[in-house]
């Protein structure tokens, strides 16, 4: 169909543009300027800003494939009803699997089972794989942990004089599971000399070739009062090459993947009295608003979006992909992909080089550990500001909500799908509304911010949300930077 005159028009002076600035425009290039709105962008883009990058206009000239994403671990299972019975076969799914890690352990090669250890009635060294179902104080203040396994229960006593070692076990939750070595007492106790974690291995710290970029939001809120547009109109801009320092929109130019994880909308009927927030009070409106402001992602961007507590699914986890019925405008933009809550996404594979895994959670379990490991809380650090350490901590599990009560879940007999079964080279999470980035043996920990301002049940919380702000990291280095949209840079 034949361009009218004005676009073919603004086309020309795009084309023109680029062959001043020695940009070499493709074929593919070229093809993508049939796109109208691609346009309109561009031109306004270069008729507007004396200081626009070439590569601002190149980067939005470049097909998407030339930022590869494929999902590499989704749950997606059919719904069904769940019986007691699935419940047991979740927790020795569970019990098998993270065993089975520990057991890579040369510290537990020779783990044996609690039936055995309670059935020899002698003094001696002792090596067991359990899962933690009690723990208390003794009188003299000595910790008494209970150790499942499939054979039995034992007693295990950590000293209060063994400093680092009770610290450690002080910090065990209920349901998370463990190696232990120590001294059978003969009398169906255990004595702990050492606790082993599954732990993730180190490794090397993996980057990309080229330059490129990786962008992490969560909870955007669309559908609240307290939404900020303006400082979310500012982050769009600057992915259009529009706002920011030279330096930013350089960065903006090789943006190539953005990831959505969860809470892209506010929800109906989550909290008492939310109602009185909305601006959108109906949960359709709320996911059609949420579209028209992701549309405006240039399309050469991947959006990779995921679920969260506010969006309309279930809140048992893992969730599956949003619902089609309600979210159908989002599903519909050419260049988002769905995925479940958690997923494993692989994102850059290409020239032979394998791409990074990116473990995404949404962290709804993260309240609970900010409260209930005493390293954690004692940190000094205020309850918003805990999410790495909670992070890492979950690495160390290799689990994502070890504690039965951290979080509601769908029980699967077959396997426990919050297991972290695979190491990712990133593993990015939302759900607390701060900022915050670290690295744990060579795993990129980046917790997202919000699009949202305060609420009042954050204040009652303690919470100190740090909205308008977005994680953005380097793929070739591996550096993070934390921009801010609030205000001009």
């Amino acid at each position: 169909m034949m361009q009218p005159p004005v676009v073919i028009d603004k086309r020309k002076k795009i084309v023109e543009f680029c062959m001043k600035n020695k940009v070499l425009l493709t074929r593919t290039s070229v093809e993508r300027l049939q796109d109208e709105t691609l346009v309109e962008t561009l031109y306004t883009q270069i008729t507007t800003d004396p200081t626009l990058a070439p590569s601002i206009v190149v980067a939005q000239l470049t097909p998407s494939s030339a930022y590869p994403v494929s999902v590499f671990w989704d749950y997606d299972d059919q719904p069904g009803k769940r019986t007691l019975q699935d419940f047991v076969g979740y927790f020795n799914a569970r019990y098998v699997r993270i065993a089975k890690i520990l057991r890579t352990r040369q510290e537990l090669q020779a783990a044996t089972s609690i039936g055995r250890v309670l059935a020899t009635k002698e003094k001696g060294p002792a090596t067991i794989i359990g899962i933690v179902a009690e723990k208390e104080l003794s009188k003299n203040e000595n910790l008494i942990l209970t150790i499942e396994d499939p054979t039995g229960r034992i007693k295990a006593i950590v000293s209060k004089g063994k400093a680092e070692l009770f610290a450690l076990a002080n910090d065990l939750v209920h349901d998370e599971i463990i190696g232990i070595s120590g001294v059978n007492s003969g009398s169906g106790a255990l004595f702990v000399n050492a606790i082993q974690y599954p732990d993730i291995p180190h490794q090397e710290l993996k980057k990309a070739p080229d330059e490129a970029y990786a962008v992490f939001l969560s909870c955007v809120h669309v559908g609240s009062k307290l939404f900020l547009k303006e400082a979310f109109q500012r982050f769009i801009a600057w992915l259009h090459g529009q706002w920011g320092t030279p330096e930013q929109r350089a960065m903006a130019a090789k943006v190539g993947y953005l990831f959505l994880i969860g809470d892209t909308v506010d929800g109906v009927g989550i909290y008492p009295g939310q109602d009185d927030e909305l601006e959108f009070k109906d949960i359709y409106e709320q996911y059609a608003e949420a579209a028209r402001l992701f549309s405006q992602v240039p399309k050469h961007i991947n959006i990779i979006l995921s679920p969260g507590n506010h969006d309309a699914q279930r809140l048992s986890e893992p969730q599956p992909k949003l619902f089609k019925d309600y979210a159908k405008p989002l599903w519909d933009l050419p260049n988002v992909i769905m995925t479940g809550n958690p997923a494993i996404v692989t994102i850059h594979a290409k020239g032979g080089f394998p791409g990074m895994q990116v473990l995404t959670y949404h962290g709804y379990s993260f309240d609970d550990y900010s409260e209930i490991v005493p390293s954690i809380k004692n940190s000094g650090r205020n309850c918003s500001e805990r999410t790495p350490l909670i992070m890492r901590f979950l690495l160390q599990r290799r689990h994502l909500a070890p504690a039965h009560t951290s979080t509601l879940y769908v029980p699967d007999s077959r396997s426990d799908p919050l297991v972290i079964d695979t190491v990712p080279d990133i593993f990015a999470a939302g759900h607390i509304h701060k900022s915050g980035v670290d690295q744990y043996r060579g795993v990129s920990l980046i917790c997202c911010s919000t699009f949202q301002d305060k609420t009042d049940f954050q204040e009652r919380m303690g919470h100190e949300p740090d909205p308008g702000k977005a994680p953005i990291l380097n793929l070739q280095t591996r550096k993070v930077s934390i921009m801010d949209f609030n205000e001009a840079p």
